[in-house]
């Protein structure tokens, strides 16, 4: 009999559903069918859960009488996209593997194939893991469409869905069939027991994830078992919002200074390696604090929600959700603004603000002279600005990004959409010219006035544009939708659903990502 049908027979004994496993029965096991895999392992111990944060980790420790490495496998419970593969890259006769990807509630099976030195599969065992339910706090997701044309990975979800305002928020991560194979909990954490990770968590080029805390001040790197790896404290500054790595490895922050009756305007560089502060930049002196055409709020006059780095030109691209969105130097003069023409006046350094404004072209490249458009108070056929936007992104060809709330949208509220949008933005002749969107049609419907993402996936030539705070359809959710560029058709699309429907926010960022990084496993 052979090591595949043996497989599905011990399948079904164990009462586990044979669509987990048939998809394994393939060509590529090279090992004999006489040979039998647990002739060489000595001893194999899992245990669920090492960091006390990540339930749904754990460590593989398999110890063999020959050098070997070990792959392990989980079956997706749907299709074979939800199936987590990881080889080990040490060859060796000892071997902690970290077991990503497993499935709430259930008895998991989890496969160990061995190779040799030179590759060779020599074959395969199993062995079972049984995690607990879900925590209740996390939310249903319901998948409305999968063509198999999406961004390869799993979605890594900002969540913001519990009620309690004691508990931390809870980042997780749902594979493309919408069941949840990764979260963590730090209620029990030493430091991050109130977590507030304001925009969210993102992974580093290493392969940890990173965020700030707002609530213990630090910025924080952590391993996907779920245990610290760093902690920068902001010493002097508050964190909000939004964490960005910089090619040199230094971390771009959104922060508070101290001591001061506004909120939500500097941003600071922290130094990787030391923790000490590189740059500042204080939008009270480049930007107009007294503008108040987008909110009367004089402490968060401009609320700063996310980052983005130009590294052609050394310079920093903020979101603020109150103006609009600017481009910094390192010395923190403007060099653009991206916003409806009215109401900007001096800026704090007496620099005057209305030079650095961008001129918005038609589809033909031509100025638009309306001053109604200019303004913000109608819309050109061809160019709308962004409203309280978020998560700027600049894509490969060096346009903008954005998510394009609308809220408020030309200073009503009868306009009732949110955009991705992406502007074509020509510094040298200071225009702006709107290349490509996708939202508007959808109404209500992907209405999100606050948070959200938006991303480009280059290689499917898709972008991913993410509401976080819907509160059409009578339950608050939030929603994945990835679009092709060129046919705007929806290759994927998941809704969110908390269990506690009280709080508008859903999530407010959301990446594609393989679930096991490339590195520092």
């Amino acid at each position: 009999m052979s090591w595949c049908r043996t497989r599905i027979r011990w399948a079904i004994l164990v009462a586990v559903p044979i669509a987990w496993f048939a998809a394994g029965c393939d060509s590529t096991d090279t090992g004999s069918e006489s040979f039998n895999v647990e002739d060489i392992i000595d001893t194999t111990r899992i245990s669920l859960n090492p960091s006390g944060y990540a339930p749904l980790t754990a460590s593989l420790f398999i110890t063999t009488r020959e050098p070997v490495q070990v792959e392990i496998l989980i079956r997706g419970r749907i299709s074979q996209a939800g199936d987590v593969q990881y080889r080990h890259p040490d060859t060796d006769t000892q071997h902690l593997v970290p077991v990503l990807g497993l499935y709430g509630g259930v008895e998991n099976l989890i496969y160990i194939r061995l190779y040799d030195g030179d590759g060779t599969r020599l074959g395969e065992t199993s062995r079972t893991v049984t995690t607990s339910p879900l925590i209740t706090e996390l939310p249903q997701v319901s998948v409305e469409v999968n063509t198999g044309r999406r961004k390869p990975g799993m979605n890594l979800v900002s969540y913001f869905g519990h009620q309690n305002q004691d508990l931390p928020q809870i980042p997780f991560i749902f594979d493309s069939d919408g069941d949840i194979r990764w979260f963590i909990n730090t209620d029990p954490h030493p430091v991050l027991a109130y977590l507030f990770y304001d925009a969210g968590v993102e992974r580093l080029r290493n392969g940890n994830l990173y965020f700030g805390d707002g609530s213990s001040g630090n910025l924080v790197e952590m391993d996907m078992m779920g245990n610290v790896v760093n902690l920068w404290p902001l010493v002097g500054y508050g964190y909000h919002h939004n964490v960005l790595e910089l090619p040199n490895g230094n971390l771009l922050a959104t922060v508070n200074k101290h001591g001061l009756q506004t909120i939500e305007d500097h941003i600071v560089e922290i130094d990787r390696n030391t923790g000490a502060l590189v740059t500042e930049w204080d939008l009270r002196q480049s930007l107009d604090s007294r503008r108040r055409t987008w909110s009367a709020n004089f402490g968060d006059w401009f609320h700063a929600n996310g980052l983005a780095y130009d590294e052609s030109s050394d310079a920093i691209i903020v979101s603020g959700r109150h103006q609009g969105v600017v481009k910094l130097t390192r010395s923190n003069e403007v060099i653009w603004l991206l916003a409806p023409h009215r109401g900007w006046r001096t800026a704090g350094d007496r620099s005057v603000l209305a030079t650095k404004l961008l001129q918005p072209l038609d589809a033909q490249g031509q100025p638009i002279t309306d001053r109604a458009v200019l303004e913000g108070t109608t819309n050109h056929p061809d160019f709308e600005w962004n409203w309280y936007q978020h998560a700027p992104k600049l894509v490969p060809d060096g346009h903008l990004l954005l998510f394009d709330n609308g809220d408020r949208r030309n200073y009503t509220f009868r306009e009732r959409y949110s955009r991705a949008v992406i502007y074509r933005i020509d510094e040298q002749n200071m225009t702006v010219q709107q290349v490509w969107q996708y939202g508007k049609e959808r109404g209500d419907e992907t209405l999100a006035p606050i948070v959200s993402d938006v991303d480009y996936h280059e290689e499917q030539g898709t972008i991913a544009f993410m509401p976080g705070a819907i509160w059409s359809g009578g339950e608050p959710h939030g929603r994945t939708v990835e679009v092709d560029v060129d046919s705007r058709e929806i290759v994927y699309e998941a809704r969110i659903f908390k269990p506690s429907p009280h709080s508008g926010i859903t999530f407010h960022r959301i990446e594609r990502l393989p679930l096991y990084p490339t590195h520092n496993l």
